[in-house]
């Protein structure tokens, strides 16, 4: 039998404890030169107090700064916010103030006419008078893209007249608008107020079919 001896004739276990003592040492300079690095990778750590004193300075200042710039900035927002709200108030409140401007040379008119028909009693030129306060009432509306539309003559449409009753008619076709009560307008491209309309309908021939049946049995 052959006996196997450890190299160089040391003990097996003195030559495992040298082996772990030099890998503890390959790693323990491993992490030093993995320090220096770092340490040579951290600008901050070549610094002297009094640089890192003075560059702390230079940051708080610049912090300052913009904190000084976002306040102007949150100031300048809320004043603006303000504005908008007032012309927006403004606006809501005056909005009808063009309109009712335009407006007034109506009631100038129409104070004219009442006053004309107390110093005379000539109808004909009241008449005349309401007629041209009329027209200008119009006119100013359609200034404002308000215009009247309409309905006599034409087929009924639900989406602009509104049928207040039914009328039969020989000399219109069924469904025509035969009389206007309430003349319709339109704003723009929007109705705002439909018209108020007589519709016409087929006459009954119920009764006529009645006196000839009538008359066919009083022949029997």
């Amino acid at each position: 039998m052959i006996k196997v001896e450890p190299k160089e004739g040391r003990p097996q276990e003195e030559t495992h404890k040298e082996d772990l003592q030099q890998e503890e040492m390959r790693e323990e300079r491993r992490e030093a030169e993995g320090g220096k690095n770092k340490d040579s990778e951290d600008p901050y750590l070549q610094l002297s107090k009094e640089e890192l004193v003075e560059l702390i300075k230079k940051k708080d200042e610049e912090l300052a700064a913009l904190n000084d710039k976002f306040l102007r900035l949150a100031a300048e927002m809320d004043n603006t916010r303000k504005r908008l709200e007032r012309e927006r108030e403004e606006a809501v409140c005056y909005a009808n103030e063009q309109i009712i401007r335009e407006l007034l040379p109506v009631i100038d008119n129409l104070e004219r006419a009442v006053q004309h028909a107390n110093e005379n009693s000539d109808i004909k030129t009241l008449l005349e008078g309401v007629k041209i306060t009329l027209k200008s009432f119009i006119s100013t509306l359609e200034r404002f893209g308000c215009k009247p539309f309409d309905s006599v003559g034409k087929p009924f449409d639900p989406a602009y007249h509104e049928a207040i009753m039914q009328q039969e008619s020989k000399e219109h076709p069924e469904n025509t608008v035969v009389q206007e009560y309430q003349r319709g307008y339109i704003l723009k491209d929007r109705l705002l107020r439909p018209a108020m309309v007589v519709v016409s309908k087929a006459p009954k021939e119920s009764g006529n079919k009645e006196t000839e049946n009538a008359d066919e049995g009083g022949t029997k």
